[in-house]
């Protein structure tokens, strides 16, 4: 049951930094 939890915390870390690696290729 903690497991979503933390993948609900876990998607927006991830999207930062997916957002970050865009802006540096780009």
């Amino acid at each position: 049951m903690s497991n979503t939890r933390t993948r609900k915390g876990f998607t927006l870390i991830e999207l930062l930094i997916v957002v970050v690696i865009i802006g540096i290729l780009a």
